[in-house]
């Protein structure tokens, strides 16, 4: 055993946690260290420490790094002050350092890790400050990357949707949802080829995540430009910069509006690319203005609002053919007075390009829905529409907001970029109907999509004389056509325009899955998905260190939504979603492993992580021997139910028969004891507080047989001794058959090939997960159909002449029943 301890432990790697258990356990940690503290205040102690961490491992790793450490100013020297009395001191002081060598004075010295009122007096102090540096200690991110972007840079990242999230409305406006940001960068079509010399501005930067998304979209990076109001957030903003490489990025403090940064004499600087999402409907907007810059020659914005005045900011600051998209309230699409006016002198000139309405409760910091405005003044003159987008419906319930999934930023950009007119969903508007009397300038989307559903008719003539209207029978068609004989299967003509079920309506669903149409479309639908895994396996195969994940899963992504492009019935987007979601909760963590470790040490058990310091403690996926000399190993990347199913279906077999014997046996107690422990029952001398148990049986058959009790009574209790007895035995054969199992299963690890490996992550893990989704769509498919045919079935199955035939019976035998009482 010690020699198969030692392999396995050879897969232990240094904080070897997945990346996203790393994310989750860091905040954790963090959270649990906060005390009292409001997370928008919390937030600029973890976040420096990161930076601090950050900084430190780079300059150890990269000797061009522009970010210089000085003696005294590194991570390595608050490690050494834990458990310090003056921790809290030093640490500023080393802060201190670093910021100085670096011009980073009030960028990354905010916080005041000695301030007794926020992290406690004393020893209450030096403790929590010890284990904030012991959580950082042992996380090295030095060399690993995944998504183009370091992992301290993506725990940033991570970090500060978590504080959004708990700092409120007032406090949570500094960052934009990832999600929206990255439809926002391919909205405005930065593309992997845009050049580096390309500017990209954000009037409004916050700490800069949406700024770093819409760069990323380029492989060469583009030029970054940002001003923000806010000092904390700006300081945010600027070590956000540094952690995702971009340290040369141009980030400037100061009131956008009344103090714009980026001038070029009485002119504004102008950009290629502008995204933004301003703070909403400000009031105080114009207090100080002094200089406008020429912004505002299309009118005036509302002096209590002032979402036309970033508007319009950002309007003066595109260049001829500059591209830009504002996140704002929907109120800027339809409010009148001075709005409209603007609204109608942009429309004119064309230059808004596009709108889409976006689900409620997206953004921190408020829960109205907002819409996205593309700016666009290359071909301004000619455009004749506008291109809308009523995306609203298209959400996931994330705890107490709402998120976009992948389907729905995929859909959008698809749809916006491709210019695709889809029932309920979009459309390209034309400016004359956006001019007329009736709308008058107006963009409101729902004057222009209708998406709600399709009314749900009832007929009268079915419900008076039975049968299913043809009509909502026609309005299923994509079923029909997809099954051509199922509809003649499944109905019978009642009398014209109308039909009724020739079957029950409890065997429909299950004479759809034994249709021959069905088996061959659910065949056709997984040949699609094993062909696609297929032809992507060489890639998948050839993983390593410079593999760049999101490159991967897009190619994968976008092979699979032109695959299913054309096939009837299910929608493209829903099977898209399968793989995003799939990728978001395992394939991304494995490929992130197999980046770093390589297939084979990637694939190695390793005992278990218990850091009761840092409060991380992982579920074991195996576990050899038993009480505290139990061996207790994770399987990372390939879990032990993948190697038993493909080298020990046998075993299994064996095993799954013995708990199914365990469970007949356990079932035979049961059903015995409950039939005979009851009050005057052959069992009920050996009950103690209507408990019963074998020790409780055991005792009272003693002591029956001593005071010579009803032969019955003794046979009962030596029957369930019997049946006690049988049970045990056969939890025992499966705990024994379950620990050679684990054991065997823990030796082939150790044996495993690299052919081996790749077999069971692509093939029985990856492969087959993928086509039981998929799957898993089509039979979804089914539950729709049967569920409408219930509906219709069940909504005309009693008629009117039925019913007055059923009134008619009971007031005959209610009128039998009074007269049977002598009453007339």
């Amino acid at each position: 055993m010690s020699k198969l301890n030692d392999q396995a432990t050879m897969g232990s790697r240094a904080m070897a946690l997945k990346k996203s258990d790393l994310y989750s356990s860091l905040w954790k940690s963090c959270d649990e260290l906060r005390g009292g503290m409001d997370a928008s205040q919390y937030k600029d102690y973890i976040l420096t420490m990161l930076f601090v961490k950050y900084v430190s491992d780079k300059a150890k790793s990269d000797p061009d790094s522009l970010i210089e450490v000085p003696e005294g100013g590194s991570f390595d020297d608050m490690i050494a002050l834990k458990g310090d009395k003056e921790i809290g001191d030093k640490i500023n002081k080393i802060i201190a350092k670093l910021a100085e060598s670096n011009d980073l004075q009030k960028v990354i010295d905010l916080a005041d890790f000695n301030e007794e009122e926020k992290l406690g007096k004393g020893k209450e102090m030096q403790d929590r400050l010890s284990k904030l540096v012991t959580i950082f200690q042992d996380l090295d991110f030095r060399g690993s990357r995944a998504e183009g972007d370091d992992l301290l840079g993506d725990a940033y990242e991570y970090l500060m949707r978590h504080f959004a999230t708990e700092s409120g409305k007032s406090k949570g406006q500094f960052y934009t949802p990832a999600e929206v940001s990255r439809v926002i960068a391919k909205l405005i079509n930065v593309t992997a080829d845009t050049p580096r010399s390309a500017t990209v501005y954000d009037p409004t930067c916050g700490s800069g995540s949406l700024l770093l998304k819409v760069a990323a979209e380029s492989n060469n990076g583009l030029t970054i430009y940002g001003q923000e109001k806010d000092n904390a957030t700006w300081a945010l903003s600027k070590m956000n910069m540094i952690l995702h490489g971009n340290e040369i990025a141009d980030i400037r403090k100061g009131d956008t509006i009344t103090n714009p940064q980026f001038t070029d004499g009485d002119s504004l600087k102008t950009f290629d690319f502008i995204v933004a999402n301003p703070p909403f409907s400000i009031k105080s907007w114009g207090n100080g203005l002094e200089n406008e810059f020429g912004r505002f020659e299309y009118g005036m914005p509302p002096e209590k609002n002032g979402d036309y005045a970033f508007l319009l900011h950002i309007l003066k600051s595109m260049k001829s053919t500059g591209k830009a998209a504002v996140i704002l309230p929907h109120g800027v699409l339809f409010r009148g007075g001075k709005e409209a006016t603007i609204r109608t002198q942009l429309l004119k000139r064309g230059l808004i390009k596009g709108i889409i309405g976006l689900p409620a409760n997206l953004f921190y910091g408020t829960g109205i829905p907002a819409c996205i405005i593309v700016l666009d003044k290359e071909n301004a003159q000619g455009r004749t529409g506008v291109f809308m987008i009523d995306a609203s419906k298209g959400f996931l319930k994330d705890g107490n907001k709402n998120r976009l999934r992948s389907q729905d930023m995929h859909k959008i950009v698809d749809v916006f970029t491709k210019q695709q007119e889809v029932a309920r969903f979009s459309r390209m508007v034309p400016l004359s109907e956006i001019s007329n009397a009736a709308n008058e300038f107006n963009l409101n989307i729902p004057r222009y999509i209708d998406s709600s559903e399709p009314e749900d008719i009832q007929d009268l003539h079915a419900h008076i004389h039975g049968g299913i209207p043809d009509r909502d029978l026609d309005a299923l068609s994509g079923f029909w056509d997809a099954f051509p004989t199922l509809r003649s299967t499944l109905f019978k003509p009642n009398r014209p325009g109308y039909s009724d079920l020739a079957i029950d309506v409890s065997d429909v669903q299950q004479t759809i899955l034994d249709s021959e149409e069905f088996k061959h479309f659910a065949g056709k639908v997984d040949g699609i998905v094993i062909s696609w895994f297929t032809d992507h396996r060489g890639e998948l195969e050839a993983i390593s260190a410079d593999t760049k994940p999101n490159s991967l899963v897009t190619a994968l992504g976008d092979d699979l939504l032109e695959r299913f492009k054309n096939v009837p019935l299910l929608d493209e987007y829903d099977v898209y979603e399968q793989l995003m979601s799939y990728w978001h909760d395992v394939m991304h963590d494995d490929v992130f492993l197999i980046m770093n470790d390589g297939w084979e040490k990637a694939a190695k058990p390793r005992k278990t992580i218990e850091d009761k310091e840092r409060k991380l403690s992982e579920t074991p996926d195996l576990v050899i021997g038993s009480g505290r000399n139990a061996d207790k190993y994770k399987m990372d990347l390939i879990p032990p139910a993948l190697v038993v199913a493909r080298y020990f279906a046998r075993e299994q077999a064996q095993l799954d028969e013995w708990a199914a014997a365990a469970d007949e046996a356990n079932r035979a107690v049961d059903g015995y004891i409950e039939e005979h422990a009851v009050e005057d029952g052959l069992l009920a001398d050996a009950m103690d507080d209507d408990k019963i148990s074998k020790s409780l049986v055991t005792a009272r058959l003693k002591s029956a047989k001593r005071d010579g009790a009803d032969v019955e009574e003794i046979e009962a209790l030596n029957h369930v001794i019997k049946l006690y007895n049988a049970e045990a035995i056969a939890k025992k054969s499966i705990k024994d058959a379950q620990a050679a199992l684990d054991l065997m299963t823990l030796k082939k690890y150790r044996q495993l090939t690299s052919v081996d490996i790749e077999q069971l992550v692509l093939d029985d893990k990856w492969s087959a997960t993928m086509s039981n989704r998929i799957s898993g769509e089509t039979t979804a498919l089914t539950l729709d159909l049967v569920a409408r045919i219930q509906d219709l079935g069940g909504r005309y199955a009693d008629t009117v002449g039925g019913l007055n035939t059923e009134l008619v019976r009971l007031e005959s035998k209610i009128a039998e029943h009074l007269a049977a009482m002598g009453i007339k």
